[in-house]
């Protein structure tokens, strides 16, 4: 069997680039940038006034004037005036600079009268106080967003800031999720009792969502091999990626490998050395579709999904790589089978700031209810049986930061 690293190699070696295509910079948010932003203008663009209240010549202070006829106001948004000599003129928060002005003075350290304002009595005046100078943030021209990141609610203000109404950005893939099994049955229909509400088809399209994958259709297929063949051959016709949740371990109705081999899919591992998830099989369709054939048990099936499902996409989709997290074990773990362990986790924090990932027991691989009080799992290598508290270990958290 594959280690995880090799598997996750394989999976990543695999994965084609998806197109780029170029949408509404309002529904940029969460894809994947393919261009270069570039400022429009310094920013600021001008010399912005921080406060409201008056701003004057430091010349005129200097010769000892401390009370100024008004000479007008200026608002954000407002022309440029050009400040007269022995003047103040009001300004509000956000204007532009008045042309011959280089001092300002709030409006509580001023007192207005008979059109003029006057400056108390010890306030300490200094030149470009309380100012916004032009291009302090960026200079026109200036590479803001580049190839890869990942557009952000801020990067869309940066996005409209530069004037751009649409971007350049990856193409979103048409995954089909399918979920195999005759005892499956979708919340709302009548089920008996030996059959099992249908949950992971559900989850898996959940994470893909949020990871920033929207085009996801989700549906079912019982374990008979007609309806199976039939099934995969038009969705793995449809589909950029194709996942499917069940039929891959030993058991007489686990076909899924066997119609994916029929229907021209390539199979490129099938077992990875891990728990949960051993079963995991990969390969690529006759056009290049990726096919995650993930194991059925809720807790194989996330772990795998977010483990090699996520990454593949984010590769396709040219996102720039997330650096790896770490986190210390806030208790002991003994895992003595030679296999690396995704060890759901909650995260904890200690007075010194660390992060901690505490184990959260699962009821075996199918106990996904246990999920919902973590906030990711932690990777434990093959090579060690013992972990001690403290342990620094990797952490994959189930949905991006």
């Amino acid at each position: 069997m594959l280690t995880t690293a090799a598997a996750l190699e394989a999976v990543l070696a695999a994965t084609p680039s998806f197109s780029s295509v170029r949408v509404a910079a309002s529904d940029a948010c969460g894809r994947v940038l393919r261009q270069v932003v570039r400022a429009e203008r310094d920013q600021p663009p001008f010399d912005r006034v921080m406060m409201d209240g008056i701003a004057f010549a430091g010349s005129d202070y200097d010769d000892g004037l401390r009370r100024f006829p008004i000479q007008a106001m200026q608002a954000a948004g407002d022309a440029v005036l050009v400040l007269e000599k022995g003047h103040c003129i009001e300004i509000m928060t956000g204007a532009a600079m008045p042309a011959n002005a280089n001092c300002i003075v709030p409006v509580e350290h001023i007192t207005v009268a008979d059109g003029a304002a006057e400056i108390e009595a010890g306030y300490e005046v200094a030149r470009d106080r309380h100012l916004h100078p032009q291009g302090s943030d960026y200079a026109k021209g200036a590479y803001l967003l580049r190839p890869g990141k990942r557009v952000s609610p801020l990067d869309i203000a940066i996005i409209a800031s530069c004037g751009e109404t649409e971007v350049d950005v990856a193409a979103d893939p048409v995954i089909h999720i399918v979920s195999t099994g005759n005892e499956l049955v979708p919340a709302g229909m009548p089920i008996e009792p030996q059959q099992i509400r249908m949950s992971n088809g559900p989850a898996i399209k959940a994470l893909l969502e949020s990871h920033g994958y929207r085009r996801n259709e989700h549906t079912h297929v019982s374990d008979d091999l007609d309806a199976l063949r039939a099934h995969l051959a038009l969705h793995l016709k449809e589909s950029d990626v194709l996942v499917l949740s069940g039929g891959v371990s030993m058991g007489q109705a686990d076909f899924v490998p066997q119609v994916l081999a029929e229907l021209g899919v390539e199979t490129i591992f099938h077992k990875v050395s891990q728990r949960p998830g051993k079963p995991l099989w990969f390969g690529k369709g006759p056009d290049g579709q990726l096919v995650f054939a993930l194991p059925g048990n809720p807790v194989s099936a996330l772990v795998c999904s977010r483990q090699y499902l996520i990454p593949a996409l984010a590769r396709a989709s040219g996102a720039d790589a997330t650096p790896p997290a770490f986190a210390a074990l806030a208790a002991r773990i003994v895992f003595p089978p030679e296999l690396t362990c995704f060890q759901p986790v909650k995260l904890i924090s200690n007075a010194a700031g660390q992060a901690l990932a505490m184990p959260v027991k699962t009821n075996t691989s199918g106990d996904f209810a246990a999920l919902s009080a973590t906030d990711g799992y932690v990777e434990l290598p093959r090579e060690q049986s013992e972990f001690p508290a403290g342990t620094a270990v990797f952490l994959h958290r189930w949905i991006a930061h």
